[in-house]
């Protein structure tokens, strides 16, 4: 399955490791934290379609943080996968940066997504509570479906896409079809990004947090992307069926599910996406 975005005359591939940027798509240039304009810049290939990285000062919590980020590459890994799928004509900018406790986000009057250092800390502690792996392969997984995520929300605005259903969902299906398009290792990473929802639904349980928002629930989530795993390559997934994890009832429409989620997000970029 991997690569079947490029399968379908879309052009993308392998992209978040350090040298593994795709050629000709995206050139970086790594300055120093706290630089305005430092960070990295990115120029997706051709006059228009720019997204920009740029690494603010972090406070000193997050030094340990922002060196993670930087060392793996998350961001800018991300970024060229984005910049090898569309073109845009505006910029974007990717601003990571301590957030102290607001969470990332995408500023549609300054076109900034916004990711946070703490978020590294704070997934590696949610895993680690739950006595589950907490190593940096786990981190970067979750930080992945974030960057995605939130650059969908620019995508939206950037694109004047039309949006399928509530736009927060339409995000995360944003976030599987980037990771499912790298085959077995983007499902794997898929899986823990949906492990950590689960462990947030039962600590928002545990904390009584009842409170709404215009995102699916926790729970919800770990079981969409359950289903979207599931859907994208069944043979290898049975175990993920079960009364606890995916419904065999939900799962038995996994397959026809995913299909209408990449099916969508690939409609609504249209001539947008680049050329295979």
């Amino acid at each position: 399955m991997r690569g079947w975005l490029c399968g379908m005359g879309v052009r993308v591939g392998r992209w978040w490791r350090a040298g593994a940027v795709v050629a000709g798509v995206l050139a970086a240039v790594v300055g120093g934290a706290g630089c305005q304009d430092g960070g990295v810049r990115g120029r997706a290939g051709g006059e228009g379609a720019v997204i920009v990285v740029r690494y603010e000062e972090p406070v000193g919590a997050d030094r340990e943080d922002v060196a993670f980020l930087r060392g793996r590459r998350v961001v800018e890994g991300a970024a060229a996968a984005v910049a090898g799928l569309v073109e845009v004509e505006r910029p974007v900018d990717v601003v990571v940066r301590s957030c102290g406790g607001e969470g990332a986000s995408y500023d549609p009057e300054t076109r900034t997504v916004e990711l946070c250092y703490e978020e590294v800390s704070e997934t590696r502690e949610l895993f680690r509570r739950a006595r589950r792996p907490d190593g940096d392969d786990e981190v970067e997984a979750v930080l992945l479906e974030t960057v995605f995520h939130e650059t969908a929300h620019a995508l939206v605005d950037a694109l004047d896409l039309r949006v399928t259903g509530r736009e927060e969902d339409f995000a995360d299906r944003f976030a599987a079809l980037m990771l499912l398009d790298e085959g077995v290792s983007g499902e794997r990473q898929l899986l823990v990004a949906a492990e950590a929802w689960r462990l947030g639904a039962e600590a928002a349980e545990d904390a009584d947090d009842s409170g709404e928002d215009e995102h699916s629930s926790d729970r919800e989530r770990f079981v969409d992307e359950l289903c979207w795993v599931y859907g994208s390559a069944p043979e290898r997934h049975r175990d993920l069926v079960g009364p606890d994890t995916l419904p065999a009832g939900r799962a038995e429409g996994c397959g026809r599910e995913w299909a209408a989620v990449r099916d969508a997000w690939l409609t609504a970029l249209g001539p947008a996406l680049r050329a295979g």
